[in-house]
């Protein structure tokens, strides 16, 4: 399987070294075009950044590992440096299209000499000598002797653009690792602004993966329309149906199998090339060995293992919608922060979610903050009623709700009621108790003076969280609890360390 994220880990020393080495033409001929070369050694610079980049990326995940405490400040050095690398890869994306035009006008200019024919005098295409043999099949010279000159142009365009596929491919392949990354990162991101930032980014990698695998697309379908073509034509003039069937055969399996998986991974782009592409190079072993080509064939066979162990049938990646509530506890301070230039904010509703609050009281006009003893955070709500509603604190469970509850209770308030949102639907709890089971369980005691203090240390020791409130003149509700058993032995407890023989019942919330 094919390794998604290779880094090559390079020395400043080495990097200095190579930056001093010239880069070599990828055609001979090309070396005294200014323009190629110059974009050649722009490329090599920008794969040593890219290279760099991406080592300070692994020191940096080291660190993230042994120091987690810092995680913020990895996480986001880690993305500023892939947004550096993103950065990289489209300037080089850019550098190497022009590459390959200039090899590719190059190649239209001084083929045409080469794909005109043979002269009477040239030896039989089958009984070529071995000297005469290359391992590119289709600069041998049995494509030049039997196709007509624009075919075997058509066909030397197509080998010379299998480069530029891999290219694609390569590239592909680095944004889904990049991609890969950052879906990772997105699980344990902490700030919203950074989840942000992460989307925005996750969204323009994609983009450009999408732009990267149409260029493969077309690219590839060239390459196999032309080659598949020539390969066809020399078979059928030597006669070899046998060949040709099977080819035929190979393709219709193939072409069933890409049906098959469309829509089930990253890229229908990438199955399509992979599995066509294992079927063209199978073809091109059976041509290479129809005219002696061993050297060919060998290549050839080098080309098919490469293939067979890179695994093309990619997850496909996204970032799911994360819910980034701010949560906190009610807290009591020396001064409120809460002034005429900081007034007590809005309270933040979220469309997605749970959030509980304690509604500290409903009034007809804006409250002075002094009403509120000095509890943070504090929020408001003007209802429907034009009513102004404020709460206190943000909790992730009702039993941390009923726990703050029974706090401001001690501290003097009245009648805190316990609220929740989810997914942006509002209900009191204290008024409208939730539906059956939705909540778990609680525990119920009867009795003006049935919750005594030892029943309360006991309860306190065992479950720290769970709420006290008193329901009416003779009866003490505690929890929610999640599980049966929770309130089961939280009953337990309470009975040990109980005066006398008091009602004590677990019930379903909602019953």
């Amino acid at each position: 399987m094919r390794t998604l994220c290779i880094t090559l880990f390079v020395t400043l020393a080495a990097m200095a070294a190579q930056a001093q080495q010239p880069v070599e033409a990828r055609i001979a001929g090309l070396e005294l075009n200014e323009e190629y070369m110059s974009l050649l050694r722009k490329d090599a610079l920008l794969q040593q950044r890219e290279d760099s980049i991406a080592a300070a990326v692994v020191r940096i995940r080291g660190q993230l590992r042994d120091d987690p405490e810092h995680q913020e400040l990895y996480s986001k050095q880690i993305m500023q440096s892939e947004n550096r690398i993103f950065e990289v890869r489209t300037q080089k994306g850019r550098i190497i299209d022009r590459i390959n035009a200039i090899e590719q006008e190059w190649v239209l200019a001084n083929l045409d000499a080469g794909a005109s024919g043979q002269h009477a005098s040239e030896p039989d295409p089958l009984q070529l000598p071995d000297s005469l043999k290359v391992r590119n099949l289709v600069r041998n010279r049995p494509f030049a002797h039997y196709l007509a000159s624009q075919d075997h142009l058509a066909l030397l365009l197509a080998q010379r653009r299998e480069m530029r596929a891999v290219e694609c491919v390569n590239r592909y392949l680095d944004d889904y690792s990049s991609l890969a990354a950052m879906e990772r990162a997105f699980d344990t991101v902490r700030v919203e602004a950074e989840a942000l930032d992460l989307k925005r980014r996750f969204a323009e990698t994609a983009e450009h993966s999408r732009q990267t695998a149409d260029s493969l697309a077309t690219l590839w379908n060239y390459i196999f329309d032309n080659k598949s073509y020539a390969y066809d034509y020399l078979l059928e003039a030597l006669r070899r149906e046998e060949l040709l069937d099977r080819q035929s055969a190979r393709i219709a399996e193939a072409m069933r199998t890409i049906t098959s998986l469309q829509g089930e991974t990253a890229s229908d782009v990438l199955v399509d090339y992979f599995l066509r592409k294992r079927v063209l190079v199978d073809y091109e072993i059976s041509v290479a060995e129809t005219f002696g080509l061993n050297e060919a064939c060998d290549s050839l066979r080098s080309v098919r293992e490469q293939l067979a162990a890179i695994d093309y049938q990619l997850p496909k990646l996204s970032l799911d919608d994360r819910i980034f509530i701010q949560y906190d506890s009610v807290r009591f301070v020396s001064r409120s922060p809460y002034t005429t230039q900081h007034p007590i904010p809005e309270c933040r509703l979220y469309e997605r979610g749970t959030i509980y609050r304690i509604l500290l009281g409903t009034f007809q006009t804006k409250r002075p903050v002094s009403l509120f003893r000095n509890t943070v955070p504090l929020s408001y709500l003007i209802d429907d009623k034009g009513r102004w509603c404020y709460f206190a604190g943000g909790f992730a469970t009702a039993a941390e709700a009923y726990e703050a509850q029974a706090r401001l209770k001690r501290r003097g308030f009245i009648r805190p009621e316990v609220v929740v949102w989810e997914d942006g639907d509002f209900r009191n709890l204290s008024k409208e108790p939730p539906t059956a089971g939705a909540e778990g369980y609680r525990v119920e005691l009867n009795g003006s003076d049935a919750l005594t203090e030892p029943m309360r240390e006991a309860l306190k020791a065992l479950y720290p969280a769970a709420g006290i409130s008193r329901v009416g003149a003779d009866l003490f509700v505690i929890g929610p609890f999640t599980e049966r058993a929770e309130a089961e032995k939280a009953a337990a407890a309470l009975r040990e360390a109980a005066e006398g023989t008091p009602e004590i019942r677990v019930e379903a919330i909602g019953e």
